[in-house]
């Protein structure tokens, strides 16, 4: 059996407000530091991948539309206005 470690520990340098802001909120929110960096992270990265899934979704959306320039977005936005 290996042995895989469960965590992994790493060092980030934050400006002094910055730092204040983290343990203030982790002590209002009754969390480690740790905890609420972790959750930050996590979060950061779910809204990065919903995103990238908007974007793509919108490029689809606009090749079967067609578009290919910014003229045809005018194209489209002047033809349904009318």
């Amino acid at each position: 059996m290996r042995n895989e470690r469960i965590s992994y520990t790493t060092t980030i340098s934050l400006p002094p407000p910055l730092y204040r802001e983290v343990l203030r909120q982790a002590k209002a929110n009754a969390m480690s530091t740790s905890e609420l960096l972790r959750e930050a992270f996590r979060r950061y990265l779910r809204e990065e991948r919903e995103w990238e899934d908007l974007m793509a979704y919108g490029r689809s959306r606009a090749r079967k539309a067609g578009v290919r320039r910014e003229k045809d977005v005018e194209r489209l936005i002047d033809g349904s206005r009318k």
